[in-house]
Order: C-alpha cells, then sequence, then structure tokens
C-alpha cells in the first residue's frame, strides 16, 4: 500500500505565492501542496516590522501542526526579510524563504542600473541594503514600494480587469528616480508582482523606454525546495494533491476559486 508523502506547504498573505507555487509544481508535479494565504493580516507590506515578526512564527506553527507538511516555503518576501529567522528558530521542519533577486539582476544589467520594486516594508529592509553591497556594489539600485500592485495582482486573480495603465504609475516610482530612465534590470521584489509581469511589460513599452528585463525569485525556490526533497514528487505521472487555506472566509476568497483550481488547489478551507 502507497502511503502519500506529506505535503509542502506555501505560505503568503495572499495568493503572491502562487507565482512560487508554479515553478515548484512545474519542476515536482506529483508533489502535494497546501497553500496559505493569511489573508486576515493581508497586505503584510504595510504593517510594522513588529507585527510581522510576531504573527508569522506563531501562525506557520498552527499550519505545521495542523498540515504535518515535510517543508515549508515562506512564498513572501516581506515575510521573509523580516521574520525568517524567528520561524526556523520555532519550526522542527526545513523552512525556505523568498529573497530579493538582487544578484541575477545586477548580472544581467548593461547599463548599471537596476530597480528593486517591493513592498514598502521590503525595500526598506536592511536585508536589502545587504544583497545591494554584496552582489550590486558597481550598480546604482533604485527602490520602490507599491501597496497598490498587491491589490492589483489580488484582483486580477479573482477575474477583474488589470491594465498597463493601472499599473505604469508604479513602475514611474523608479524610471522617474535620477538615472531610472537608464534601468534596464528590475527586481520583482514581491510574489504578487510576477502576476503583473505582462501589464509591466506592456507599460514600459507604451513609456516609450528602452527594453527591461524582470527577475524574481520563483525558479530558483523551486530548485532549492527540489533539492532538499531529493526529487521527491518529480517527473510524470498523477499530479499532486493541492488545497488551499485562507485564515478568513470572504467573497474575495470565492472569487478566486477559478484562479486556485488553475493551479491545482482544487478545495479551499478556512483555519
Amino acid at each position: 500500500m502507497n502511503i502519500a508523502a506529506p505535503p509542502v506547504l506555501i505560505f503568503d498573505s495572499g495568493v503572491g505565492g502562487l507565482s512560487v507555487l508554479g515553478p515548484i509544481r512545474a519542476l515536482m508535479p506529483g508533489v502535494s501542496i497546501v497553500y496559505a494565504a493569511d489573508n486576515a493580516g493581508f497586505p503584510y507590506g504595510i504593517r510594522s516590522e513588529a507585527e510581522i515578526a510576531a504573527r508569522v512564527p506563531a501562525l506557520l506553527g498552527r499550519l505545521v501542526e495542523r498540515y504535518r507538511p515535510q517543508l515549508a516555503v515562506i512564498a513572501c518576501n516581506t515575510a521573509s526579510t523580516i521574520a525568517l529567522a524567528h520561524v526556523r528558530a520555532a519550526l522542527d521542519v526545513p523552512v525556505v524563504g523568498t529573497v530579493p533577486a538582487i544578484k541575477p539582476a545586477a548580472e544581467g544589467s548593461r547599463s548599471r542600473v537596476i530597480g528593486v520594486l517591493g513592498t514598502m516594508a521590503t525595500v526598506r529592509q536592511a536585508y536589502v541594503d545587504r544583497l545591494a553591497g554584496e552582489f550590486a556594489v558597481d550598480c546604482t539600485v533604485l527602490r520602490h514600494g507599491s501597496a497598490r500592485l498587491v491589490i492589483l495582482a489580488e484582483a486580477k486573480l479573482a477575474g477583474e480587469t488589470v491594465t498597463a495603465a493601472d499599473v505604469a504609475p508604479e513602475l514611474v516610482g523608479l524610471t522617474g528616480q535620477p538615472g531610472g530612465e537608464r534601468m534596464d534590470m528590475m527586481v520583482l521584489a514581491c510574489t504578487h508582482f510576477p502576476l503583473l509581469a505582462a501589464e509591466l511589460v506592456e507599460a514600459r513599452t507604451l513609456s516609450g523606454l528602452g527594453p527591461l528585463g524582470m527577475v524574481d525569485g520563483g525558479a530558483g525556490i523551486a530548485r532549492r525546495v527540489a533539492h532538499l526533497l531529493g526529487g521527491a514528487g518529480a517527473g510524470a505521472g498523477q499530479p499532486g494533491s493541492g488545497r488551499a487555506v485562507f485564515t478568513r472566509a470572504d467573497a474575495h476568497v470565492d472569487a478566486l476559486a477559478g484562479a486556485l483550481q488553475s493551479f491545482g488547489l482544487m478545495t479551499t478551507e478556512i483555519l
């Protein structure tokens, strides 16, 4: 008799972590997923460091106790840059975090001007300073914190229309800074933002500015998870099960049903 392997727990404040779930599923289609969204605490990007440092480890502790995952992924830059160490100290399972992809952005930049587009809480972290100092010391590193893009990504996945014109003002938050017109690489330092990649590319084109490369941590996280799992869930075969867990029931959760199912999350429950 085959006994199902424990799931991988993917955690975010909302649906942004789906941009991490996608690469994990692509690399390991057979792995079972529990996707947990703390929509009762959403959005994290406008909360204080103290709130996040207290809330995230406590909530992940409850999720690990209930679902007994073999591994947890904090698919949120804000939660990772603030609370990752606290979570690792509190949990008895491996924890993979999400950090801004400054290193590959610097490696791919010809103009030596890169942008970091994240939440307000993420872009002000000293962790970002350290990454820039280690991997982009010869680059101009521009930063912009956007709460609006997080809301727009949630709206898009709930079936609402989101256009390039909607996201353009947030892109100007980077390109409007001194040297911003030369920016050729942009770090999507919030897992919600890859869900708006098409709109961001169109906004850049409509602005008349040059080509813009965009990088995020999704593929790297998937490779790290695969390494820690030793290849479990990889290859062809039946797709693993998937469920979505929210911390509050509301109409937005209902509106996300189609998007969640497209990512293989066929059932929804409330923690």
